[in-house]
């Protein structure tokens, strides 16, 4: 898939956001103007003004440079002043915008790290994505194709029952779900809280009524303004504005000073909640995304080496299973039945996740089989350490299992360890080989000391051996 990004959108509303700033810095310095608007958007955008007095063009020039350094402005001997963004910041910002593009596609995409997608940036403007294993390229484009851009603003009451938005409010649409119920809502312009200060975003349901929800979590910056904004407008209305469109617009009841809050109501289905949750959390576009290019290509290419990889495992598989069977007889079948519950578990919990299982996925449960017999392997070196010190065989098989339990879990913490690093790190293909890891290490784990206890307790009571087959 071929994503272009919208950087003429991003410079059009750049120069939008710069309006409310202009407007502040000429009334403070008492330079009237008309007729202040931003033309040109779908090709080079630019701001236009007219002042009432020529003579104070010059002041008027210094007074916007100095709100930001990479506007150029020019001024007309009848006092039209131009204001547009110097070609070479607006190359700079284009340029960290793709980037974080890239970065937000693969938090959608990929949040869990077991997705291993391919993203490349093309070209000054595009961007290509190959995702492995997906079934359905509308989700994805429909993940990718809204900007999740979250504000929240007070409503505009006046303008509210009059209808007419007045010079610092909007009338936008009030949505509930996807679906449009009709009805305008007029917001003020001015952001009181921007969506940047976000940190978290998960579903929630209400145990009484078993509403579901959206819990938002707010950063030191974002609290603050929410509970200043909370705290002196009880029994106001504001909106929570997300891609241009009223989400909803309840009333603040009372302060809200912990920068905890919640969007309820609208939500049809978890899934639909999930969704919001994950697009807030990933966080907004910083550009809009159009698709160019769509193509979807069989598995033929990488078939050989997933076979490789799938055979590789296999015959590690049972190379393991021969090795423990020989080396510690009985009890090595015991620890393969552990294996094989092993690799259960952890197949199952790579479904859940979702996973797409490709190469470095495989390489993490080849690895993960080869290090799942550790725990049986020190366990049993105990036992056998325990019945040369001629230990009853009963008592040596608890002292095993006791014995051995610090030294497996230490060796295993420092294996999740160093895969908790990789993740935090890691990207794409070594996020995926980290999850694997360390969802087998976990998992071997427990078989070790359970299952393998289990099914050893078991036999040994209805065998009651005095010598072990070890």
């Amino acid at each position: 898939m071929q994503l272009e990004v919208d950087l003429k959108a991003v410079n059009a509303e750049f120069l939008s956001n710069l309006l409310s700033d202009v407007r502040s810095a000429l009334r403070k310095s008492n330079i009237g103007y008309l007729n202040i608007r931003v033309e040109g958007k779908d090709s080079n955008p630019k701001l236009f003004l007219d002042l009432r007095d020529v003579s104070q063009k010059d002041k008027a020039i210094s007074i916007i440079k100095k709100i930001d350094p990479s506007l150029v402005a020019e001024a007309t001997p009848e006092g039209q002043i131009t204001i547009s963004v110097d070609p070479v910041a607006a190359q700079n910002r284009a340029k960290k915008i793709v980037e974080q593009s890239i970065e937000v596609i693969r938090r959608r995409i990929d949040e869990s790290g077991t997705k291993e997608p391919t993203i490349l940036r093309q070209g000054s403007d595009r961007i290509i994505v190959q995702l492995p294993g997906v079934d359905d390229p509308q989700e994805v484009k429909k993940l990718l194709g809204q900007t999740a851009k979250m504000t929240f603003h007070m409503v505009d009451h006046s303008a509210q029952n009059s209808g007419i938005p007045g010079a610092d409010s909007s009338m936008l649409d009030y949505v509930r779900g996807d679906e449009g119920s009709g009805r305008k809502i007029a917001v003020r312009n001015t952001i009181s809280v921007s969506g940047e200060h976000l940190i978290d975003a998960q579903v929630s349901t209400d145990n009484q009524s078993g509403e579901i929800g959206v819990s938002l979590r707010f950063n030191k910056i974002g609290a603050r303004k929410f509970a200043e904004i909370s705290a002196n407008s009880i029994g106001k209305q504001f909106a929570i504005v997300l891609d241009g469109k009223v989400l909803t617009a309840p009333v603040f009841r009372s302060a809200i000073p912990d920068g905890n809050a919640s969007i309820s109501g609208g939500f049809r289905s978890i899934k639909e909640a999930n969704e919001l949750a994950l697009l807030l959390r990933a966080g907004s576009l910083p550009a809009p995304l159009k698709v160019v290019e769509e193509r979807t290509v069989g598995p033929s290419l990488g078939a050989d080496s997933i076979h490789d990889g799938r055979n590789a495992t296999v015959i590690a598989f049972l190379l393991v299973s021969v090795f423990m069977i020989m080396g510690y007889s009985t009890f090595g079948v015991f620890a393969n039945l552990a294996l094989a519950f092993n690799m259960i578990l952890l197949f199952a919990g790579l479904s859940l996740l979702q996973a797409t299982l490709t190469l470095p996925g495989i390489a993490g449960i080849a690895m993960t089989i080869g290090m799942a017999v550790d725990a049986n392997v020190l366990i049993y070196e105990r036992i056998k350490e325990e019945l040369r010190l001629g230990t009853p065989a009963f008592t040596a098989i608890e002292a095993g299992f006791d014995r051995a339990m610090t030294t497996i879990v230490d060796s295993n913490l420092t294996t999740l360890i160093a895969a908790a690093a990789l993740y935090e790190f890691g990207t794409g293909p070594i996020r995926g080989f980290a999850v694997t890891t360390a969802i087998g290490i976990s998992v071997s784990m427990f078989t070790a000391l359970s299952v393998t206890k289990l099914v050893t307790a078991w036999w040994f009571k209805n065998k009651q051996l005095e010598t072990l087959p070890i």
